[in-house]
């Protein structure tokens, strides 16, 4: 894989930190006939928010022209393609306990996929919250997704 090529631009300088923290032994992106060579820059955008558990307004740092400057329809018809694909699950934050009982959020269960057109038409469901992420839509990385974006040792 060249590393240096991936590492020019925004979206890959981010999977690339993204798998050096969660310490994984191979990144896949790099060989020409992967999954991930396949994808849209926009598919990948989306795949690297879910990899990241991030909201998401956060997809709008990795999206390239003309999706950058696109309404939000257009970017959910991108999303809607990889939640039917089985890649990425959308869901809300939720509040959590930790064990030493701080506050703070996780992921909730996936939301239906018959209310997901509904929600992404909301245009503030693609910007950040003034307040608290509590009950923002956020982006998870399904086992599937997985095995598009990363494998790690010994996994095939």
């Amino acid at each position: 894989m060249n590393v240096r090529a991936l590492a020019r631009t925004a979206m890959g300088r981010r999977l690339l930190r993204a798998h050096l923290l969660r310490g994984r032994a191979e990144i896949i992106g790099g060989v020409n006939d992967s999954p991930w060579d396949a994808l849209t820059s926009d598919e990948q955008a989306f795949l690297i928010n879910s990899y990241e558990i991030d909201i998401l307004p956060g997809v709008w740092g990795d999206l390239e022209e003309p999706l950058l400057s696109a309404p939000p329809g257009a970017l959910a018809e991108v999303l809607l393609r990889l939640v039917d694909r089985g890649w990425i699950a959308v869901c809300e934050v939720e509040p959590w306990t930790a064990p030493d009982g701080r506050a703070g959020f996780q992921p909730g269960p996936p939301l239906p996929r018959e209310s997901l057109p509904e929600l992404l038409a909301d245009p503030l469901a693609w910007e950040y919250p003034e307040d608290d992420w509590i009950g923002a839509l956020t982006l998870v990385e399904t086992d599937a997704g997985r095995k598009i974006t990363r494998k790690g040792a010994g996994e095939g």
